[in-house]
């Protein structure tokens, strides 16, 4: 087998948006049949590891454990946690950021905290921006989710975490240290969940700019599937080749030696 594991993401390569895409399902299940580990691999911080598998059964018929989701608000708790710096946190984000901080044990502290972590959300004020950038300004370590400028939806591209993020970095003129992907900090820590070397797993996406730049940074081969964001089109020009590059999930040999 060339792949011990694989790291997946989910929009636009498992379903996309409110649509399932059939060979998303077939591939997934291909693994569990085969009992090879995989682990999904989200920027998304509004939905709990617990919810995206709900709704991966309830609306795609996709059956799998919560802990083979990996988001961007887990990986920011592992990031916490190693760089122990403290256990207060603010936190400008939805439930499935927050809760999870909280369940961690980390303690909210909107005056003083260690960490401010700034993700999406719907609910944003300027009072939430104005605590954020009074607790930078003093000192607390400053932690944005991901880098994601916009969020594709029906409605057009909507502001994400990546604008929020940096309206915070230009009231406080500092930069954050970004989890998500493509950064390091996310790789590094799905690669130790999964429990396998770089050189033995692959990171598989639809988006060359976040999932398929996220192998390329970090030294895991990549497989570029065109079901979502980056079209065919733009394949020939594409700065960095990913390592395959296939139209369909369908397509992939698990078991190509070559």
């Amino acid at each position: 087998m060339k792949y011990k594991g694989y790291l997946i993401d989910l929009d636009g390569t498992i379903y996309l948006g409110t649509e399932p895409i059939p060979a998303g399902k077939r591939f997934v299940e291909k693994l569990q049949a085969d009992k090879i580990p995989f682990l999904f691999v989200t920027n998304n911080t509004t939905r709990s590891p617990q919810t995206v598998a709900d709704r991966l059964k309830n609306e795609f018929d996709i059956h799998v454990d919560a802990d083979t989701i990996y988001t961007a608000s887990l990986a920011t708790i592992d990031f916490m946690k190693a760089d122990n710096k403290g256990n207060k946190v603010f936190v400008i984000g939805e439930s499935g950021l927050i809760d999870l901080i909280l369940e961690a044990g980390f303690q909210w502290d909107k005056t003083n905290p260690d960490y401010v972590v700034v993700g999406l959300d719907n609910q944003v004020t300027y009072e939430k921006f104005v605590l954020a950038t009074l607790a930078i300004q003093k000192g607390a370590t400053f932690i944005g989710t991901n880098s994601d400028k916009n969020i594709p939806t029906e409605r057009g591209l909507l502001p994400g975490a990546g604008s929020l993020i940096r309206l915070v970095e230009t009231s406080t003129q500092t930069k954050p240290i970004y989890i998500g992907k493509p950064e390091a900090i996310i790789m590094e820590k799905a690669v130790e969940r999964i429990g396998l070397s770089k050189d033995s797993v692959i990171m598989v996406g639809d988006n060359y700019e976040t999932d398929i730049r996220s192998g390329l940074n970090n030294g895991i081969d990549t497989f570029l599937v065109l079901s979502g964001f980056t079209p065919k089109e733009a394949v020939p020009d594409l700065p960095e080749a990913p390592t395959y590059v296939l139209d369909s999930l369908d397509e992939w040999d698990f078991y190509d030696e070559k």
